[in-house]
């Protein structure tokens, strides 16, 4: 179904944080922190030899440095890919999938569809039970949830033996044709076993989008926070595992279609942000 650009504020958002991240506009630690005052391979040299100074730069001066990253106006498109996935040892499984795609005509408007789908098999009559589930009763994990970061935040918390977890988060400009995962034109799918131990649900809204696994034996989330919360535009992925032998994981991909440049526009940017530069 096609969104007009008022509905597309998560497409927005995803593609200002994509942007943010690729640009570095704040740094971890600083050089300073992690280097030598003068490096070896200088300091080895004669005697008209000058050492490096090195000077910490603040985030607010590298903040106006130009150099290549991609800005918002050199996005044309995007396509956001969220699946998670949940594999039970007694055969009984989980998926949660959708998929965003945001195109540009030739008259520069947006337009956005949306793709859901969501699964659970359970070959256990009646429902999975804890006894054949591999859960683990006695053991429980919490506080994951809690966690508030601005950005991309992947936790994951186990209790148990021989689990496979995995969080993944991918961001590229590939203008290649992206395979987008296949589901109905829904803003929103769910599914359960026969006595609800086993659900899962995606739902796009709101500007933000969630994903939920919820299994007798934890849980595995995905969620992108809308811009009207305190985590504006941020990716949480979170797994919870209490119990044995589970193979969980959480995968989301952003891949954002840039504009072609010609080579005059490329030779005009280039003296541009020579002379940015310079003053």
């Amino acid at each position: 179904m096609n969104r007009n650009l008022s509905q597309t504020g998560i497409a927005a958002g995803i593609c200002a944080l994509a942007c943010a991240y690729s640009s570095g506009a704040s740094a971890a630690e600083s050089l300073a922190d992690t280097q030598p005052a003068t490096p070896a391979f200088l300091a080895a040299g004669g005697a008209d030899a000058h050492p490096v100074q090195i000077e910490a730069v603040d985030d607010d001066v590298l903040a106006h440095q130009t150099g290549k990253y991609a800005g918002n106006d050199m996005i044309s498109g995007m396509v956001l890919n969220v699946l998670s996935q949940w594999q039970l040892p007694n055969g009984a499984t989980a998926a949660a999938q959708g998929t965003l795609t945001v195109e540009q005509s030739t008259s520069n408007q947006l337009s956005a569809s949306v793709q859901t789908s969501a699964k659970v098999t359970d070959p256990v009559p009646g429902g999975t039970t804890r006894r054949n589930s591999g859960a683990t009763p006695d053991t429980s994990v919490s506080g994951g949830q809690n966690v508030a970061v601005n950005g991309v935040s992947q936790v994951t918390q186990v209790a148990g033996n021989s689990n496979i977890g995995m969080n993944s988060a991918t961001i590229d400009y590939n203008n290649s044709a992206t395979q987008q995962l296949t589901g109905a034109n829904s803003p929103s799918a769910s599914a359960s076993n026969a006595n609800g131990t086993i659900t899962a649900g995606i739902a796009f809204g709101n500007n933000g989008i969630n994903v939920t696994l919820q299994t007798p034996a934890g849980r595995a989330t995905q969620n992108i926070m809308p811009s009207n919360t305190a985590q504006a535009g941020s990716i949480a992925q979170l797994l919870q595992i209490a119990g044995n032998n589970q193979q969980v994981a959480n995968q989301l991909q952003l891949s954002l279609q840039t504009q072609q440049l010609t080579a005059q526009m490329i030779r005009q940017t280039g003296v541009l942000q020579a002379l940015r530069n310079i003053r």
